[in-house]
């Protein structure tokens, strides 16, 4: 069976490292293949110019070129993390990826979109989401987690913008879901970390047929769990 590509976008502090994780623990219990990784990041080289982007070395240069960065390090994640991984038949769970890129440097950096879908085509190189879950909550609960999580700690790039800023940024990712409903689905993020992994849960085992794979896997294997590989 085909791997599938299942994305996690929305603003800072909506929760997604922590959906993300127990999405990747619930497909590792049922036997599956899992992949979690993250952008701007992912792998060795793209890690290194996540440091860049994040520290904001390369804000000063304008949004062309950071975008720019951003679609290298893609590149590199694509063709050394994520395409062998759905060669095999593993679900890749990726913490940020192409819609991202859309709002921040797209809706509000000001990137004209034929630039951003330029880069992306290259970068992507055909690696496109099966499903997007975009994660909303309320920009002064989501910025609230922020500081908790930091902790004292310096912000990053993105992190020390301000509050309108961060209202823009929700906007963004709501309008993104709202565009492309086939690959999108927009879940409330606000509550119990398990009321809102049983959100997602939903979702992602309905969007992607997981019930239907699992039992499929089953029969096919004479009982036991059996990962999407096969």
């Amino acid at each position: 069976m085909p791997g599938r590509f299942v994305t996690f976008e929305g603003g800072e502090g909506v929760g997604k490292s922590t959906q993300i994780r127990r999405l990747a623990e619930r497909l590792a219990d049922l036997g599956h293949d899992v992949v979690l990784t993250r952008e701007p990041g992912g792998s060795p080289r793209a890690e290194r110019l996540r440091e860049v982007l994040l520290a904001g070395h390369a804000k000063r240069f304008g949004t062309f070129a950071e975008t720019a960065l951003i679609a290298s390090a893609r590149a590199d994640h694509v063709d050394r993390v994520i395409r062998p991984a759905l060669q095999r038949g593993a679900i890749v769970l990726c913490d940020r990826f192409i819609d991202s890129t859309r709002a921040y440097q797209g809706a509000l950096g000001g990137l004209p979109a034929d630039a951003i879908r330029a880069l992306e085509r290259v970068a992507t190189a055909g690696a496109f989401p099966d499903l997007t879950i975009v994660l909303d909550a309320p920009v002064d609960r989501s910025l609230e987690r922020v500081r908790r999580r930091g902790q004292g700690a310096a912000a990053d790039r993105f992190e020390a913008e301000d509050a309108s800023f961060h209202a823009k940024l929700r906007t963004a990712f709501v309008e993104i879901a709202r565009s492309e409903p086939e690959r999108c689905v927009l879940i409330d993020a606000e509550g119990p970390e398990a009321v809102v992994g049983a959100r997602v849960w939903e979702m992602v085992s309905r969007r992607l047929r997981l019930a239907e794979a699992e039992s499929g896997a089953k029969s096919s294997a004479g009982g036991g769990a059996k990962s999407l590989a096969g």
